[in-house]
């Protein structure tokens, strides 16, 4: 496992993190801006990645931006968003080659630093407006992008689960946004929701590989010169309990049935509870070897895939199978009692060990990447629980049987959706 160091210095404009690693031949350098998910300006936030890659005062077309990262000994360039918890999250990522393997440089840090802040702080603009032809085009891009949701049918059943299982909570706001704001957005609205997202958001600023910290955080001050005064914190939710299972059935032309089920955990992330939730999780359905693809999938053939994960972040587990329309109540009732069954402590000492190792690999593996780093890292950030990942370790390893049954019996289904064929299936109870 690539030894690593983290240092967090916090400043007014941000909170900055140094990752110190051998590991790789390239740096990294990530910006995270965030503030709690609000339906008013979700789909301007969820528009705003489009529209920044698109130029900036400096590089002021898309081939512009293209020709200086191939300057930069090609570095690679990416803005997207996303939720986390009920945060929303823009993101700036710029991956560059490590200046110890260039002969005769030693400004590229400062250069790849230059690009980022003029991407992020100098956006092609004037007189408080993007250029309306850029936000034209984009509005296009994203409303295309939300429009296909409908196509891929585990993504769009998803979607549907948290609409009704979070119904007026923070966390069922769609990050992609809206087609419905579309017609309200224009040039000089995105504008004024980038001036908060600049100036307002939580920002953490992560750089990544092998460096010396007396070279590189002094050079971050200077050139990351952010005018802000950040005026939002990330929101850092408590977990709901179920109240009463609720179904709900959606038919459309398909063959093959989603039936996803949302669960409350009661545990988030900084919860002492949650490396146990990982490991119910991973005996459950995280994995091969887990209950449910074991035992709906292969052995009762009914579903062509089935698995479930955590949101760590907001205290949800959440299960996904495809299965034919006409085994809702077998598919149900049996992923239910999977659930039962680890309740009721039937956990095998070789299940409780391939789901240790598994979970191990898992966490090697997300921090063998620059970027599984920074999501590491931020995850812990987000939750306002720092954990050193040797303590990670001990926590799995030293997780009995008896703490998993106790956190199953935690764990309460809340929503049972079915998307199925609209000549068939049997979720109309």
């Amino acid at each position: 496992m690539p030894k690593l160091t983290h240092q967090q210095y916090e400043k007014s404009e941000y909170n900055l993190h140094l990752i110190q690693t051998k590991k790789f031949k390239t740096n990294t350098v990530a910006l995270k801006f965030a503030r709690p998910l609000e339906r008013e300006n979700i789909t301007e936030r969820a528009l705003l990645p489009f529209v920044l890659q698109k130029g900036t005062k400096l590089y002021p077309t898309e081939k512009e931006l293209r020709l200086k990262l191939d300057e930069l000994y090609g570095a690679k360039f990416s803005i997207n968003s996303g939720k986390k918890g009920e945060n929303h999250v823009i993101t700036f990522v710029l991956d560059f080659a490590n200046d110890k393997f260039i002969p005769d440089t030693n400004q590229l840090v400062r250069d790849c630093l230059q690009f980022l802040y003029e991407v992020a702080a100098n956006p092609k603009a004037e007189n408080g407006s993007f250029d309306e032809a850029i936000v034209n085009k984009e509005k296009e891009t994203l409303t295309n992008k939300i429009k296909s949701i409908v196509d891929e049918k585990m993504q769009y059943a998803n979607m549907r689960l948290i609409d009704e299982m979070c119904e007026g909570e923070k966390y069922s706001i769609h990050s992609h946004g809206y087609l419905d704001d579309m017609d309200q957005i224009d040039a000089q609205s995105i504008y004024k929701t980038y001036q908060q997202m600049i100036h307002e958001d939580a920002l953490d600023v992560f750089f990544v590989g092998d460096f010396e910290e007396q070279d590189v955080k002094p050079v971050i001050e200077e050139v990351l010169t952010f005018d802000r005064k950040p005026s939002v914190e990330v929101v850092r939710s408590e977990p709901t309990r179920a109240d009463q299972v609720e179904t709900v059935t959606e038919k459309q032309k398909i063959q093959q049935a989603k039936l996803h089920l949302g669960y409350r955990t009661g545990i988030t992330y900084r919860d002492p509870d949650y490396r146990v939730l990982q490991m119910f999780n991973g005996i459950f359905g995280m994995f091969p070897h887990s209950k449910l693809f074991l035992n709906v999938r292969e052995k009762h053939s009914l579903a062509y895939y089935a698995a479930s994960r955590i949101e760590s972040n907001k205290g949800l587990l959440l299960v996904f199978s495809g299965i034919a329309p006409d085994k809702f109540e077998q598919a149900r009732d049996i992923i239910i009692q999977q659930h039962e069954d680890i309740k009721n402590g039937k956990i095998s000492d070789e299940e409780i060990d391939q789901t240790k190792k598994a979970i191990t690999h898992q966490l090697k593996e997300t921090i063998d990447r620059a970027g599984g780093m920074v999501e590491f890292f931020y995850q812990q950030v987000i939750a306002g629980e720092f954990q050193d990942i040797e303590q990670i370790f001990d926590s799995i390893e030293q997780t009995s049987k008896d703490d998993i049954v106790r956190v199953a019996n935690k764990v309460e289904l809340d929503t049972v959706y079915f998307l199925t064929a609209e000549d068939g299936g049997e979720g109309n109870e």
